[in-house]
């Protein structure tokens, strides 16, 4: 048995031993939290970051530029693509295998069979492992929702930021943006500035609506400060001045939105020497998250694609990502035509029909596929059927290497065209399989 299948061990009697349908309510967490001492309580200052889209590169980009200036600083996030290490990042450094074996079972035996979720029973034990390593910051991506997130028992955050909110995860938090962007704004605290990142009008109104209420400092995207990209620059402005830059390493429009919204949480967060201009230029070019329209060079998938052809990766799964996305896809196209080509796997929770139509004019061709390994996944039959209903013209494929041999077979068919730009999407789990394999 290797050290590596020790964690995975616990982690799938984790996921046996407790119930893995999400029940939204935060006793569980706080009775957990409160009998080993109440880790939360004990953490350098925090930066809660909540939204549908976006928060995951938000976390990026902060973590970026708080370590470029020298600091110290623990990240959650979730899920995992590959490893379930990468939820976990201490001081900089992604949790060894000792240690969060020796912290899962530590949380377990304390929870004593009381019934808890995974995520609660994982959160607990981050919780518990940042309290017990110095840091400067930490960087605390929301689960789901906000208001009873396991992650929402930060009583006096440095910070909190909440990213646009869209809709997704509707079985759980329902169909209406208002309410989905009120269950995200529970993440407010009194006396905690917040940030607000690109919304549409309604969600703001209810995200705003709260934060009146608890009179909290609040710093508002397109009002309040602004990022943009001008002649091959990223453009920060807010009251304290206006930031000339180079674009972010992350690529896409949406990615200097985010950035903006980091850049913002640090320079409004009251914490001296956050957010200085040599850390956030520096934080900018440096910044790594994978999964999130990235270009892939290497690996058995990317030796079976048309010569000469572009393949990217994103794990971006419902409409409002995939707007983002195929902005940048159509950024991309602009600067060097290629035709694009789709391969795309989908849960069943997801709004795949609202997802590909993104894609409606952009993508000559949809090859699609069952996700290996996740039973919640669409059959390729299925997707494929939702792909056509959504005016795309499609495919099914036996599997990634499949979909990838018929890119090969349809490119070879259109001699003199450019190669092909190809967009692995739909579905963070289907990022970590191809980076699992092609990282």
């Amino acid at each position: 048995m290797t050290t590596l299948a020790r964690s995975d061990l616990i982690l799938e009697r984790l996921l046996s031993l407790h119930p893995k349908k999400i029940d939204l309510v935060l006793d569980r967490i706080r009775r957990l939290l409160a009998a080993l001492g109440d880790p939360q309580d004990r953490l350098p200052p925090v930066i809660h970051v909540a939204g549908t889209n976006g928060k995951g590169s938000a976390c990026a980009f902060f973590r970026a530029m708080l370590e470029a200036q020298g600091l110290k600083v623990h990240m959650h996030v979730s899920p995992h693509l590959v490893r379930f290490h990468e939820r976990i990042r201490l001081a900089g450094a992604l949790i060894g295998e000792e240690e969060l074996c020796d912290t899962l079972i530590e949380v377990e035996r304390v929870n004593a069979g009381a019934p808890i979720t995974f995520f609660e029973i994982t959160a607990a034990a981050m919780f518990l492992a940042f309290s017990r390593h110095p840091a400067d910051a930490v960087v605390l991506e929301v689960g789901l929702g906000g208001t009873y997130d396991a992650t929402n028992v930060i009583k006096h955050p440095a910070m909190t930021v909440i990213q646009p909110v869209g809709l997704d995860h509707l079985e759980f938090l329902g169909p209406d943006l208002a309410g989905i962007a009120r269950e995200k704004a529970g993440i407010i605290k009194k006396g905690s500035p917040l940030v607000v990142g690109p919304q549409e009008e309604v969600a703001l109104e209810a995200i705003l609506s709260r934060a009146d209420r608890l009179s909290v400092p609040t710093f508002v995207f397109g009002q309040d400060f602004a990022a943009r990209q001008e002649h091959g620059r990223m453009v920060y402005e807010d009251g304290d001045g206006l930031l000339d830059l180079a674009l972010p390493k992350l690529v896409g429009r949406h990615q200097i939105e985010n950035a903006g919204v980091a850049i913002a949480g640090l320079r409004h967060a009251g914490r001296r020497g956050w957010g200085t201009d040599e850390a956030i230029a520096r934080g900018l070019a440096g910044v790594e998250w994978p999964g999130r329209l990235q270009r892939l060079h290497h690996g058995p998938l990317i030796d079976a694609a048309p010569n000469g052809a572009e393949v990217w990766l994103d794990g971006g799964h419902n409409p409002h990502g995939a707007a983002a996305v195929s902005r940048a896809i159509a950024d991309l196209e602009e600067r060097g035509e290629r035709p694009l080509y789709l391969i795309c796997g989908m849960l069943r929770t997801k709004d795949a029909h609202g997802f590909l139509s993104a894609f409606r004019g952009l993508a000559r061709h949809v090859m699609t596929v069952h996700i290996p390994g996740e039973a919640a996944s669409l059959g390729a039959g299925a997707l494929y059927d939702i792909a056509r209903a959504a005016g795309l013209d499609a495919a099914p494929g036996e599997d990634l290497e499949d979909a990838m041999l018929q890119i090969v077979a349809r490119t070879q068919m259109d001699a003199g065209e450019a190669p092909p730009r190809i967009l692995i999407c739909g579905s963070l789990y289907l990022a970590g399989r191809v980076l699992a394999e092609n990282g």
